[in-house]
């Protein structure tokens, strides 16, 4: 056992047994069960402190009443999974597991998550009838089921789902965006450029208040275009952000399309003026209240990587709301 281990242990030894904390919630590293990443589980380094955390459960005087875990899509099939209902069972508790996306909540952005819930008897969930479940619909948190409830998952629903939420317009930081986008296109029409510099509304720091840093440049729209996801002011759906998002264009989220085309099939993504979300966009797709703000030695990067890791407040507040119920 290395030094750094027997350190861990000796502060999830002190957390766990002195705190005695009644909710712990739950955020364990996902590269372990990500599709993109080397899938080595419970053989991976980092999923070590998670997997001790349960190890010292069953010993604990005063485990806690509820719990909360959260990861990525690919977990619920892990072996670390397994173990995680193994020892809740063990140790009298009841769980439901959720899948869920900000999409089933209104909101454009697609961020599917895995989420279970767990209650240590004689405490119960309102749907008890959902108990051991995996559940990928949002209803039982805000209905009452006698029975088991069918999941709504069929093309047609998602196709539904997906007209019900809120276009990207309603997320974006500038106010005068939609007008902008008029200005560009009307350029764009008869053959000119605007290379006007636009500033983000108040309550940004200076450091970044110039929209020009988060446009992409033509040579990587050109090299990495056709893997690039493009979403307008009028999309209801956008690709999850990741920590990298900003450092690279490829499979690490949605660009926004700055300059509406007549004919977005037919016109040429460099034309389209293509940029980054900004920092302050990816909170307001994770549903962040608008008084967030990050401190101001976070640099841009650092931002990113932050929303990268961050929850959906739109979908962990009633799984909250429904757990504590």
């Amino acid at each position: 056992m290395t030094r750094q281990t027997m350190f861990t242990n000796i502060i999830l030894v002190i957390v766990l047994f002195r705190y005695g904390a009644d909710v712990w919630l739950l955020s364990p590293p996902c590269q372990p069960y990500t599709r993109q990443g080397l899938q080595k589980d419970t053989g991976d380094a980092r999923a070590f402190s998670f997997l001790q955390i349960l190890e010292l459960m069953p010993l604990l005087l005063h485990p806690p009443s509820m719990l909360f875990v959260e990861n990525v899509v690919g977990f619920e099939t892990s072996d670390t999974h397994a173990k995680l209902i193994e020892i809740l069972e063990k140790t009298n508790f009841i769980t439901q597991e959720f899948i869920l996306s900000p999409l089933q909540f209104g909101i454009p952005y697609s961020r599917p998550r895995y989420f279970c819930l767990a209650k240590r008897k004689p405490s119960s969930f309102v749907n008890e009838c959902l108990n051991s479940q995996l559940i990928q619909s949002p209803r039982p948190l805000f209905e009452l089921f006698d029975t088991v409830a069918n999941d709504d998952s069929s093309q047609e629903d998602r196709h539904e789902l997906l007209q019900s939420c809120q276009p990207i317009a309603k997320f974006l930081e500038l106010k005068n965006h939609i007008n902008d986008i008029a200005v560009e296109s009307a350029a764009l029409m008869i053959g000119l450029s605007n290379n006007t510099s636009r500033t983000l509304g108040k309550g940004n720091d200076h450091e970044y208040d110039s929209l020009d840093q988060y446009y992409v440049h033509p040579s990587l729209v050109e090299r990495w275009g056709s893997a690039m996801d493009v979403v307008y002011p009028d999309s209801k759906r956008c690709c999850c952000f990741t920590k990298s998002y900003y450092r690279y264009v490829k499979g690490t989220g949605s660009l926004l399309a700055t300059v509406q085309p007549m004919k977005r099939d037919k016109t040429s993504l460099k034309e389209q003026r293509l940029r980054y979300f900004t920092p302050r966009e990816v909170a307001n797709l994770h549903s962040f209240p608008e008084e967030f703000e990050f401190p101001e030695h976070i640099n841009l990067k650092q931002r990113y990587a932050l929303l990268g890791n961050s929850l959906s407040v739109a979908v962990v507040a009633p799984l909250l709301q429904y757990l504590f119920t």
